[in-house]
């Protein structure tokens, strides 16, 4: 008698038509337990008979002669299979000849399973290659070429049939430079067993082409080779920008970045944000310049990362993901760290997916038999309790924060706040100022943790400066969140120094993403003094009078001697508000005697 391979089936042995009850039932995912799968067999198997099965379950168990793309036998095997349950059907084979897994479509088509947990040989390309039917006449489309280089396959190869045999084997492969415009080329049309060339072979000289081809680079131990890209529906030149600041973003995270992308099109595409033709282009120079991340420049949703991730078979991340990277690595106080980790669970979140619910039940017994828990579930309620911890944990430290300020504002110092655009000069400012040795570096975020020092003035004026946490276009909205407590020294200062990078092409829109910030911040009410910072690196320099009627001055940070300007305007506002402090004071004294 034949024997249930179900891991939660109760009777091993059984009739041939309890066997085909209790392969259906799990085919439903009707038994408890874990999901049970044919070891090597995928797709759509939902309606086939035990004996196709087992006929497939013996595909899966062929050896292919390694210089064959597929022989006599093992052809006409997976022709009658296919013809019979009228579905196309495919092979991954290995280089060594062994069939990875058979794959089951419909009629029209095949869907490559994920291939993330398969062996893989060393090298650029996969080291497995598919090979599948097909009941029409044409031969290579679209589709299996998008198929073989978003996967890095060997080959791609598509078996057309006639009365249930083989008839002609078609095969396409991808080639390390474009050849008549296509980054592909194809083999002569062959019968099954009769391959031109030996296949194993072919294969080898093909990815020895590829690392001849391939551009000389440094040893980079531990370093990801990024491809940035860029979609946009508006003008490239903003694109152009966008794209330049996300490149500083990556090399502040160490990230070498080997090409940039930048498309333009009608409609963003809902699954790819790309197109599929412009995807394809990117993962086959992603395969000439060695390449394993892709990073966008646009926000993407958690269904967009895991369609690009299935057809790139490359890890995908976004501005953001990228952005919230950097800060982990700069993070050194402890609030710092509860800020970033607060942030990245609420990135990861709703990103969270789950593929099957093979972990449904995770209790059995009375009261316990319904679906159960998800482990998705799971890890959502766990990411909640975590955030709600964070968030109590935050709540302290601000309380800490606070009363740290109200100890300065019983001394009657006043507060000066160092803001303005990422590497815009703040840090080097407070040093040059101070005397101090922050770390400051020609990095997006070198300073993520604010710092205060005493500054004496030369009118014998002490002050507080306070270095910041810097700004950028497209700010995550969690991670301005999460730093609220941070944010909230800003609320105490006297004096907002708004310090501008004039070196940097686009510093007006830096300048007025700043602003934007500040007011979305409620810190327009302060003070504000405009610091035009990095002067000795342009030659002429002419910043007029800002439109909101703001004095300003312009600096090297790097050189003291062009303080002096500075110090004087910084004087000449504290005193005038606290000129306005005692003036107000005088008349609520004086109203309270006329009282």
């Amino acid at each position: 008698m034949p024997s249930c391979r179900a891991p939660t089936c109760a009777a091993p042995q059984m009739n041939a038509q309890g066997y085909r009850r209790c392969v259906h039932l799990v085919r439903q995912k009707l038994l408890p337990g874990e999901d049970w799968k044919i070891p090597g067999l995928s797709g759509n198997t939902g309606g086939l008979k035990t004996r196709q099965i087992r006929a497939l379950e013996r595909l899966a168990g062929r050896r292919i002669d390694p210089g064959e793309i597929i022989g006599r036998e093992a052809a006409r095997a997976l022709c009658a299979i296919s013809s019979e349950i009228k579905r196309q059907v495919g092979l991954l084979i290995h280089r060594s000849g062994r069939v990875e897994c058979v794959i089951v479509g419909d009629h029209d088509r095949i869907v490559i399973p994920p291939l993330a947990k398969i062996r893989t040989a060393g090298g650029r390309l996969r080291g497995l290659r598919c090979l599948h039917t097909t009941f029409r006449s044409a031969s290579i489309i679209e589709e299996d070429v998008m198929d073989m280089a978003c996967l890095r396959l060997d080959l791609m190869s598509v078996l057309t049939m006639r009365d249930g045999l083989p008839d002609t084997l078609h095969t396409a492969y991808l080639v390390p430079e474009p050849r008549d415009g296509r980054d592909w080329d194809v083999l002569d049309v062959a019968r099954p067993g009769r391959s031109p060339v030996s296949c194993l072979s072919f294969i080898e000289s093909l990815e020895d082409e590829f690392v001849r081809t391939r551009p000389i680079k440094e040893v980079e131990q531990g370093r990801d080779r990024a491809i940035l890209v860029s979609v946009t529906t508006g003008s490239k030149s903003a694109a152009a920008v966008s794209m330049a600041e996300l490149a500083e973003l990556a090399r502040s995270a160490g990230v070498v970045v080997v090409d940039q992308v930048i498309q333009r099109r009608k409609s963003v595409h809902p699954r790819f944000i790309l197109g599929r033709g412009k995807l394809m282009e990117i993962v086959l120079r992603s395969l000439r310049l060695g390449s394993n991340l892709l990073v966008f420049d646009q926000e993407l949703s958690p269904s967009q990362v895991r369609s690009v991730t299935e057809h790139t078979d490359l890890r995908v991340i976004d501005r953001t993901q990228l952005i919230l990277d950097i800060f982990a690595g700069r993070a050194l106080s402890r609030e710092g760290k509860l800020q970033i980790e607060m942030a990245q669970l609420k990135y990861l979140l709703p990103r969270l997916s789950g593929r099957d619910d093979a972990l449904s039940r995770l209790t059995g017994g009375i009261g316990a038999r319904g679906p159960g828990e998800t482990r998705l579930e799971i890890d959502r309620r766990r990411i909640n309790d975590r955030i709600a911890r964070l968030t109590r944990e935050l709540k302290a430290v601000g309380r800490e924060r606070y009363h740290r300020r109200s100890r300065r504002r019983k001394r009657d110092v006043p507060v000066i706040s160092l803001v303005g655009y990422t590497n815009a000069g703040k840090s080097t400012l407070l040093n040059t100022l101070t005397r101090s040795r922050i770390m400051a570096e020609d990095l997006l975020f070198a300073t993520l943790d604010p710092t205060s020092r005493r500054l004496r003035f030369p009118r014998d004026l002490e002050v507080i400066i306070t270095d910041t946490v810097g700004f950028i276009r497209n700010l995550p909205a969690d991670l301005l969140k999460a730093f609220e407590s941070t944010l909230e020294e800003l609320h105490e200062a006297d004096l907002l120094v708004h310090v501008i990078d004039v070196a940097n092409p686009s510093w007006r829109e830096q300048k007025e993403v700043v602003e934007n910030l500040l007011r979305a911040l409620d810190l327009d009410r302060i003070p504000c003094v405009n610091v035009y910072n990095k002067i000795d690196l342009v030659d002429d320099f002419a910043a007029g009078r800002d439109p909101d009627g703001r004095e300003y001055v312009t600096v090297s940070a790097l050189d003291p001697k062009s303080l002096a300007p500075f110090l004087e305007l910084a004087w000449r506002v504290l005193e005038g508000i606290s000129g306005n402090a005692r003036r107000r004071e005088g008349g609520r004294q004086a109203a309270g005697e006329e009282g």
